[in-house]
């Protein structure tokens, strides 16, 4: 009888419940629309955002093919007089294709000696417990704290002393200070999130420490190694400091520093400006491509450990 009586209180407390739901519904509901609203609000501001981005992109793009009384009239308008004789100019008339050999030779110099001396170092100081270890991590770390205005002098006089100034080396060298230090310290925390088990299997297999990095660490490293690529390409070919102290005849200038070569003080020519800063960005464009699909993982990865 008790049982009964228990199993009838329970069945009724079930169908007093029942009537809650809609109210769950009804905040559920709530949530939603202030949901949609804030989504609305948030995309309408990332629009815009994206908008003021890249307005200057696109008003470069078009006045690279409008004559130059168009580009420097007051009146706005998208299109005036499209013309391709602003790129005739500046691939034919100037030293724009040397300038492109140099920064081409520079980057890809840059970019293979930092990726080799960054990976190696990073490997090292994640794998090896070595004397000094640390305060050469610090010193990686204290060297990103100086700006390019007090690190110029130093190094133009130390190029001066080696005799490379006006030459391309120097600024290989000059760009490798930048580079590798930053990149070192990226590796390193990815080569810290590969399991060391990996390179203890490789080495009861016979492996050295070389080539268990070569030939089973830095396969996976990949993405890392694509970002520190990009990172090193990018580092050299818009650098204009370095280049503008090191470099002194028209014959041995980069892309980012020939291109001043187009705003003299009271004649600019921002027709031929513009032409050649949408031929600079190509390569850094392609670039860009073949590294996109690991620089997001690249980024993200040796950021936590577990």
């Amino acid at each position: 009888m008790v049982m009964s009586q228990a199993t009838v209180s329970v069945e009724a407390e079930a169908e007093v419940a029942v009537p809650a739901a809609p109210t769950g519904t009804a905040r559920r509901t709530g949530r939603s629309r202030r949901g949609r609203a804030a989504s609305l609000l948030l995309h309408g501001a990332l629009t815009v955002a994206s908008l003021i981005a890249i307005g200057p992109i696109v008003w470069v793009l078009l006045s690279s093919f409008k004559p130059g009384y168009a580009v420097q009239s007051t009146d706005l308008a998208l299109v005036e007089d499209p013309t391709l004789s602003n790129y005739r100019y500046v691939l034919f008339d100037t030293s724009f294709l040397r300038w492109l050999a140099n920064s081409v030779l520079v980057a890809a110099l840059t970019m293979v000696i930092g990726i080799f001396l960054s990976a190696t170092t990073g490997y090292a100081v994640s794998r090896f417990n070595f004397p000094g270890r640390r305060p050469l991590m610090m010193v990686f770390l204290v060297t990103q704290m100086f700006p390019v205005a007090i690190l110029i002098v130093p190094i133009y006089t130390i190029m001066a002393r080696l005799g490379l100034i006006n030459t391309l080396p120097s600024l290989v060298i000059a760009y490798l200070t930048i580079a590798i230090p930053f990149c070192a310290w990226m590796l390193k925390g990815y080569f810290d999130s590969i399991p060391t088990t990996l390179d203890e299997a490789a080495a009861l297999d016979g492996c050295g420490p070389f080539v268990t990095f070569w030939r089973v660490v830095l396969p996976l490293a990949r993405p890392a190694i694509a970002v520190t690529a990009f990172y090193t390409f990018l580092t050299a070919w818009g650098e204009v400091a370095y280049a503008s102290a090191f470099i002194q005849t028209d014959d041995q200038f980069t892309l980012a520093y020939g291109l001043q070569q187009f705003v003299p003080r009271f004649n600019p020519q921002w027709e031929y400006l513009t032409a050649a800063a949408v031929l600079v960005t190509v390569p850094a464009g392609l670039v860009f491509l073949f590294a996109q699909r690991h620089l997001v993982s690249g980024l993200t990865a040796g950021g936590t450990k577990g």
